[in-house]
C-alpha cells in the first residue's frame, strides 16, 4: 500500500458515468482530473449489503467534495457491466455524481495492496490523492464495516488547510500555531 507522501498509481479503466448503456462508459485515467484533488474509494463487490450505504453516503456529500476542487472516484473489481446493472437498478445510484471504476484486473487494487487475500476483492480503502498525485491520507475499513464519507471530507478541509489541525478539528475552527 502506497504510504502517505508517495505517488498514487498510474491507471487507466473503464469508468460508468450515467445509468444510459448508450452513453455509460467513459475511459478514466490519472490524467482525467489533473490538477484537482482526487478522493479514490474501493468497494468489494456490486450488489452487496454495505457498499450501496457507502456510495449513496458518498454521493450525498459530492457537492461538497466538489466546493472543495475534489473528484470523487467509486471502484470495485466488478466490470462496467455490473456496475451499470447496479446502477440501473438500485434506486440511490442511478443517478451518481462520480464515475463508478472497473477494475476487473485488479491492477490498481493490486498496485495499492488492497485486494483481501481472503476474499479477493479490494478492500474498503479510501485515499485522498492531492493536486499533484501524492497519496495525503488512507483509510482502510474491515470488509463488513462502513467508512464514514463525513470524516473522509473533514480529513480533506484539514489537509486543504496546510496547517496543524488538532483531533476533531472541522472547517472554520482555529488551526494549532507552532511556537
Amino acid at each position: 500500500m502506497p504510504s502517505i507522501g508517495q505517488k498514487f498509481p498510474d491507471y487507466a479503466l473503464t469508468g460508468v458515468v450515467s445509468s444510459d448503456p448508450a452513453t455509460a462508459f467513459q475511459t478514466i485515467d490519472a490524467r482525467t482530473f489533473q490538477g484537482k484533488w482526487r478522493v479514490v474509494f474501493f468497494w468489494p463487490k456490486d450488489f452487496t449489503f454495505v457498499c450501496p450505504t457507502e456510495i449513496a453516503g458518498f454521493a450525498k456529500l459530492e457537492k461538497e467534495f466538489k466546493a472543495r476542487d475534489a473528484q470523487l472516484l467509486g471502484a470495485s473489481i466488478d466490470s462496467e457491466y455490473v456496475h451499470l446493472a447496479w446502477r440501473q437498478q438500485k434506486e440511490e445510484l442511478r443517478n451518481l455524481p462520480f464515475p463508478m471504476l472497473s477494475d476487473i484486473k485488479r491492477e490498481l487494487s493490486s498496485a495499492l495492496g488492497i485486494l483481501d487475500p481472503e476474499a479477493g476483492v479490494a478492500q474498503r480503502a479510501t485515499f485522498i490523492v492531492d493536486p499533484q498525485g501524492i497519496v495525503r491520507f488512507v483509510y482502510v475499513t474491515d470488509l463488513n464495516v462502513g467508512r464514514s464519507p463525513q470524516e473522509v471530507l473533514r480529513v480533506l478541509d484539514a489537509l486543504q488547510t496546510d496547517e496543524l489541525c488538532p483531533c476533531n478539528w472541522h472547517k472554520g475552527e482555529d488551526t494549532l500555531k507552532a511556537a
